[in-house]
């Protein structure tokens, strides 16, 4: 039991870690939760910060589901409640994205969840990944506006693994189909605000963000 506990309390921590903050302060002083969406994840990055600072948010993001559920999930002091090494994984990466969202580092207000999961889906079952991540880029070159991208890609998840479970015979862990048909719900939840501008007709798509933001850049320049 203690192993458990500690599985769940290291992999909270690592995905506690609030990279867009810290890289918002080094980068230019600020935290980033006070600009653009006033979300710390690695959408309101590229807003704020630039599409290179951006993508290394994403990417640390991704890397704490990824380490969480591959590599914190291995630790053992001693022995565990029970044996199934799925569940011990995906307990793992669902604290890294708890942590991720309600980051105990700043007062408990993160991002989304959504690279934090995509880490995690990676490590647990990359075919489904990648199906999500194609759904993702489709829906975005459609729409350019990331949250129904990412909320998509998260109702895609359950579906994707039905298919492959009953068209290519690759026996799916039951576990991870509990966890697919739960984990669209959480990331509507905490999409919920989008979720309000979008019927508003406020939700603004990337492209205009991010001509939005040179726009300014070029305005401070002068």
């Amino acid at each position: 039991m203690i192993s458990l506990l500690f599985i769940l309390i290291l992999s909270y921590l690592v995905g506690s870690t609030p990279t867009s903050i810290i890289v918002g302060k080094i980068l230019k002083g600020i935290d980033l939760r006070d600009y653009g969406s006033g979300n710390a994840g690695g959408t309101n990055a590229f807003r704020v910060l630039g599409w290179k600072t951006g993508v290394f948010v994403s990417l640390v993001d991704i890397a704490k589901g990824t380490f969480a559920t591959v590599v914190i999930s291995k630790i053992h002091i001693d022995a565990l409640p029970f044996d199934d090494t799925t569940l011990i994984m995906i307990l793992a990466g669902v604290c890294a994205i708890l942590g991720h969202t309600y980051t105990i580092f700043a007062r408990f207000k993160g991002g989304k969840g959504v690279g934090t999961a995509a880490g995690m889906l990676i490590a647990l079952f990359p075919i489904a990944f990648l199906i999500c991540l194609i759904v993702f880029a489709i829906i975005l070159f459609s729409t350019g506006i990331v949250s129904i991208s990412s909320m998509a890609a998260a109702v895609t998840l359950p579906i994707a693994l039905l298919v492959i479970d009953n068209l290519f015979s690759k026996n799916v862990d039951t576990t991870l189909t509990i966890f697919s048909i739960i984990i669209p719900f959480f990331i509507i939840f905490t999409h919920r605000s989008n979720i309000k501008r979008l019927i508003k007709g406020e939700e603004q798509s990337f492209e205009k963000v991010m001509i939005f933001r040179r726009k300014k850049l070029k305005s401070t320049e002068k």
